[in-house]
């Protein structure tokens, strides 16, 4: 019993340090809030199933993705 608890400490352990490193790597961690703005929120929250033309030129023109990764950059 005493293996088995510790087996399953270790395996969360691992998962939270694997989270933990995700996180960092997406930049998560760096902004204050989940979204850029309100209309980012409301585009995430309702305007994503049909998209105009309008909203993509808000999540260009306000930055709403982050950094762009060039194809040359990506494995």
């Amino acid at each position: 019993m005493k293996f088995f608890r510790l087996a399953v400490v270790l395996i969360l352990f691992v998962a939270l340090m694997g989270c933990g490193t995700a996180a960092k790597n997406s930049e998560f961690m760096q902004h204050d809030t989940m979204y850029k703005n309100w209309d980012h929120l409301k585009f995430s929250w309702t305007g994503w199933q049909s998209p105009t033309i309008e909203d993509v030129k808000n999540s260009s023109g306000q930055s709403w993705w982050g950094k762009e990764i060039k194809a040359e950059n990506v494995k």
